[in-house]
């Protein structure tokens, strides 16, 4: 326990700023091209411990409401039971378990993302962008993430088969996150 509290004790608390942070995702259309979209309501917490930084956590929430593909009729069907199903699951979160360091700007977050009720196990690479103060005098440090998931993994599964074969949507998603944090302590 002692080890722990000592642990605990160097964390300093960082809040996602959802106005400056985002979480985009492609996936192949019809076989042809990607579409893309994301989500703006991005809100969580980053512990961060500079001495000990695989002592870090991370807690993100989506909201999944805040979809946005630029098509409001393909928004309202990846909101719909068919996907993402709003109306029963109207968050997606992601709750760090592991962080290793390549070098001081480079790392792998593992983590369980659950989306429909459904968590798996996925690895984010991240680069850390660095830290300052804001002209308003608040700490701010900036992310990068990436990973590539299969939907299907999530339950996600409506599709159509074409006519000229292959399937209506791809089941790989790229996945991009951009992450602006404020200190606050």
């Amino acid at each position: 326990m002692t080890q722990h509290t000592s642990i605990t004790q160097k964390l300093s608390t960082w809040e996602i700023d959802p106005g400056h942070s985002v979480v985009e995702f492609g996936a192949r259309h019809m076989m042809i091209s990607s579409v893309k979209g994301g989500f703006d309501g991005l809100t969580g917490t980053i512990r961060a411990d500079e001495g000990a930084p695989e002592a870090s956590q991370v807690e993100a929430v989506i909201d999944v409401s805040s979809l946005n593909t630029r098509s409001e009729h393909r928004d309202t069907h990846l909101l719909s039971a068919d996907f993402l199903d709003v109306a029963q699951y109207p968050s997606i979160t992601f709750r760090s378990k592991k962080v290793s360091y390549s070098d001081s700007e480079h790392f792998r977050l593992v983590g369980d993302l659950t989306i429909r009720d459904v968590t798996r196990q996925v690895a984010l690479d991240v680069t850390f962008h660095g830290k300052m103060k804001s002209p308003w005098g608040d700490e701010r440090s900036g992310f990068s993430a990436h990973t590539k998931l299969n939907r299907k993994d999530f339950g996600l599964t409506w599709n159509l088969a074409l006519e000229a074969g292959g399937f209506m949507v791809g089941d790989e998603l790229n996945i991009n996150i951009e992450i602006e944090a404020v200190k606050k302590d």
